[in-house]
C-alpha cells in the first residue's frame, strides 16, 4: 500500500490579496495537486482513518491484487481542501457518500456504492486492467 502525501510546500496563497482571492488560489493549487496525483497513479483512494466503508474499499482492492495509492485526508495537511473538492465531485450523485472516493485510470469512479456495483456486475476488474493496476 502506498500512502500519498500531498505536498503543501509550494506557496498557494497570493500575498496581499483579499480573502476570496487567497481561497480561490488555494483551491486552484489543491485541484492541480489532486489532478497530478490522480493522473499519475492507476488507482487512488481518498479515505479517512477509522472509516469502515473506506476500509471495505481498500480491502476489496487489496484482495483483488491492486496496490492503490491511499490518501488519508484526516492525516494530510491539505486534506480538508481536498475533501471539499471531492464533495463537489460527489454532488453530481445524490446517493454518493463523499468518502471514500476512488479514481481508476485517472477517472472518477465514485464511492463505495459505485465500486461495489462494478465489482458485483463484473466491470471492476476490466477497469483495473485497463488502468494498468492488474496484469492478469
Amino acid at each position: 500500500m502506498q500512502i500519498a502525501k500531498v505536498d503543501a510546500s509550494s506557496p498557494l496563497v497570493k500575498v496581499g490579496g483579499g480573502a476570496g482571492e487567497c481561497a480561490a488560489e488555494n483551491m486552484r493549487g489543491v485541484y492541480e495537486k489532486l489532478s497530478v496525483l490522480v493522473s499519475g497513479n492507476a488507482v487512488v483512494v481518498f479515505t479517512v482513518s477509522g472509516c469502515c466503508m473506506c476500509h471495505v474499499v481498500k480491502q476489496l482492492l487489496f484482495g483483488l491484487g491492486v496496490g492503490p495509492t491511499v490518501v488519508e485526508l484526516d492525516r494530510d495537511s491539505t486534506g480538508r481542501d481536498i475533501q471539499a473538492l471531492l464533495r463537489g465531485l460527489a454532488a453530481g450523485s445524490s446517493r454518493l457518500q463523499p468518502i471514500p472516493v476512488v479514481f481508476v485510470g485517472g477517472k472518477f469512479l465514485g464511492g463505495i456504492e459505485s465500486v461495489m456495483a462494478c465489482h458485483i456486475n463484473g466491470t471492476l476488474i476490466p477497469l483495473l486492467k485497463e488502468a494498468g493496476a492488474l496484469w492478469l
